[in-house]
């Protein structure tokens, strides 16, 4: 991970965020446009754990639903209405909510977005490296087709920046690799019943293909091929807590996971507060960058048997925190409970 540069509280007085404290804690807004995405569902746990695990924050203010940028434009209105003091935002892409966002940071609201960044300057961005999570895993998959064949590419959401993002780093690893072809390219939404048809379609179909790379819809894809009976092939995706056990559990399967903590959410908060106190960063924009847990290397298996975690989800991330940022115990994000919950 980079890491971000705190400058002192002399520069948040002249930024005007000094005295932005209350006497019973800060107000803290949050703002997510994927509802039913296990990712998504534990990055709002995060946020609330950490929120409680602060003891800073007097209540939490959350717009969780399915929604395009209009509409999270709306909804981070309605925050500055309500009176803030920080929103946190996973944007629905970079540029869509930018009006909006230049309206709570003119009201003195310090915004911060996670997952995705966003091209309004004055907000903070504390993300994923998106693009990396693609490379590393598409890179691993087309050396383990043996540089050749062809690929069933399953991305997110379209037009997300954390989609678009990645597809920048699926690109750079096929450049690199001229004998692999796209055998069809779908886009899942992000949600696991879509993911499924599809790739169910896809197998009844008889397409031929040699492998699956995924945007973090991955343990569904496995259970299509063993309920279909048909053959395994090599398969990327997240480190969702229910690959993660494919990895080790599935007879034939060859995989990797690769890490993308939805814990950032935690992490955002984490990094509001501390611009609030004071704590005002020199640099706008820290990256998370990924791990790649494959389960054909030793290196690889024994950080998948590392990651192991049956108390969780098998659509959460395994990696359920982000070292230096956020401070819940894994009971809090399980139990997901925000202050006065």
């Amino acid at each position: 991970m980079k890491k971000l540069l705190l400058g002192t509280a002399s520069v948040a007085m002249a930024l005007g965020l000094g005295g932005m404290a209350q006497a019973d804690g800060y107000k803290i807004g949050i703002s997510n446009t994927v509802q039913g995405n296990g990712w998504r569902e534990e990055m709002v746990c995060a946020m609330k754990a950490e929120a409680l695990s602060s003891g800073k924050v007097a209540s939490l203010n959350i717009a969780h639903r399915n929604t395009d940028a209009a509409g999270q434009q709306e909804d981070i209105r309605n925050l500055i209405q309500a009176g803030v003091n920080a929103i946190v935002v996973n944007p629905a892409n970079a540029d869509g909510i930018n009006a909006a966002i230049k309206e709570a940071t003119d009201a003195g609201i310090v915004v911060v977005a996670v997952d995705q960044a966003v091209t309004e300057p004055s907000a903070y961005i504390l993300s994923n490296n998106q693009e990396e999570y693609a490379y590393i895993g598409a890179k691993w998959l087309f050396e383990t087709m043996g540089g050749t064949g062809a690929v069933v590419y399953m991305r997110g959401a379209a037009g997300a920046g954390a989609d678009n993002d990645r597809d920048k780093g699926f690109k750079r690893a096929m450049a690199e690799f001229p004998d692999i072809t796209i055998a069809q390219e779908v886009f899942t939404g992000w949600q696991q019943d879509q993911g499924k048809q599809q790739i169910n379609d896809l197998i009844a179909a008889g397409l031929p293909f040699q492998g699956v790379w995924t945007s973090g819809i991955d343990n569904v894809i496995v259970d299509a091929f063993v309920e279909s009976g048909a053959e395994l092939v090599p398969i990327v995706g997240a480190d969702n807590a229910g690959f993660v056990n494919q990895l080790v559990s599935v007879e034939g399967l060859q995989g990797a996971a690769v890490t993308n903590p939805g814990s950032v959410g935690g992490a955002g908060v984490a990094l509001a507060l501390q611009i609030l106190d004071g704590q005002v960063p020199a640099e706008k924009t820290v990256l998370v960058d990924p791990v790649l847990w494959d389960n054909v290397s030793e290196e690889g298996k024994a950080l998948i048997a590392g990651g192991q975690n049956p108390d969780l989800s098998p659509e959460w991330p395994v990696s359920v925190s982000i070292p230096g940022w956020t401070t819940y115990t894994i009971e809090q994000i399980i139990a997901c409970k925000g202050p006065g919950e």
